[in-house]
């Protein structure tokens, strides 16, 4: 018996307009990839600009004068120090103590208000954090990350956000603080300010 080959099927190509088509459409795609990205990051908010309205939920015994959550327009006429922290940073233990000791020299005045957020934690994690280094100042969880995405945080925790009396964005603190007298010395100028 012989063998009959069969020739191999032609092969089609894909039409020139066809693949113009599919390049523009992965170069588009490309496009908005980058600039997804560059927009990731940088803040939503930057500096000299209004913060938004938030809400924090506070945790139970971490609130603002009695209250379960605040938002954060209640809070104008007085300079506010946000601060994003996590119960598994190390550099935000570094930082608690400090924190602390400049919550206690401001609070008398009423003038200054902390408000820290456990970003990405469990609440029993963060009540033991905010228990080990005997923080006072009203702390709450970011729950479903609510509040991170208005200031874009995509560096880590720690990061501060300081505000001014109008409620515009003054400075931000990437990384832990090294002192007290390095917050105060943001804190101060703002205070002063009328």
């Amino acid at each position: 018996m012989t063998e009959i080959k069969t020739p191999p099927a032609p092969r089609r190509s894909v039409p020139l307009w066809a693949q113009i088509i599919i390049w523009a459409g992965l170069l588009g795609l490309l496009v908005v990839v980058a600039l997804s990205l560059l927009k990731a990051q940088q803040p939503m908010i930057k500096v000299g600009a209004a913060v938004p309205n938030f809400t924090v939920p506070f945790y139970d015994g971490y609130g603002f004068n009695g209250a379960k959550e605040v938002e954060f327009s209640s809070l104008r006429g007085k300079v506010v120090l946000i601060n994003f922290w996590a119960s598994w940073c190390i550099p935000c233990e570094q930082e608690a103590a400090d924190l602390q000791k400049v919550w206690e020299a401001y609070q008398p005045g009423g003038e200054v208000i902390f408000l820290g957020i456990d970003y990405v934690d469990t609440p029993i994690k963060g009540m033991a954090y905010l228990t080990k280094f005997s923080i006072t100042y009203p702390n709450g969880p970011d729950l479903q990350e609510s509040i991170s995405p208005i200031f874009n945080r995509n560096m880590g925790v720690p990061e501060t956000y300081f505000v001014d009396r109008n409620g515009l964005l003054r400075f931000i603190q990437i990384g832990p603080f090294n002192s007290v007298a390095e917050i105060r010395a943001i804190v101060d100028p703002l205070l002063a300010e009328k």
